[in-house]
């Protein structure tokens, strides 16, 4: 029977109100080349608050405060089940760099994701949250 982990991503926005998107390196076993937020799997023992922010660290460079819950979503690999909670967040510091695990980053409109390879299950989770997102400034 396959394990449950649970995993974080941060949607960061800025005030053009764009995303910030990180494109996986080759050196990832799956998805290299996707699109994808900030993010990852919490630690045994971690809160997702605390992972959520050293995720974001290590992969960003950048200081991170939480400020609400977008949604969650679920997918399957090959050793386990994945929960994953996405979280709106804002920058609070730091200084923007990549870690060897993505080798782009750029701000995205929402409009425009979906012109973007995004990672599988989790793809289809944020092109719902950009649809959302678009109708409810509207």
């Amino acid at each position: 029977m396959k394990s449950y982990w649970l995993a974080v991503k941060a949607i960061i926005q800025n005030d053009a109100r764009q995303s910030l998107l990180l494109r996986r390196s080759n050196i990832n076993k799956r998805f290299a080349g996707c699109w994808e937020w900030p993010g990852g799997k919490v630690d045994h023992g971690e809160d997702f608050v605390t992972a959520l922010l050293r995720e974001t660290l290590e992969e960003t460079g950048y200081e991170i405060e939480v400020i609400g819950f977008a949604g969650a979503t679920e997918f399957e690999m090959p050793s386990a089940h994945v929960v994953l909670l996405c979280m709106n967040a804002r920058i609070t510091g730091g200084h923007f760099r990549l870690s060897e695990e993505h080798d782009a980053g750029e701000w995205v409109a929402f409009p425009d994701m979906g012109n973007r390879l995004l990672c599988g299950t989790v793809g289809d989770f944020m092109r719902r949250h950009a649809t959302n997102f678009m109708q409810n400034e509207a």
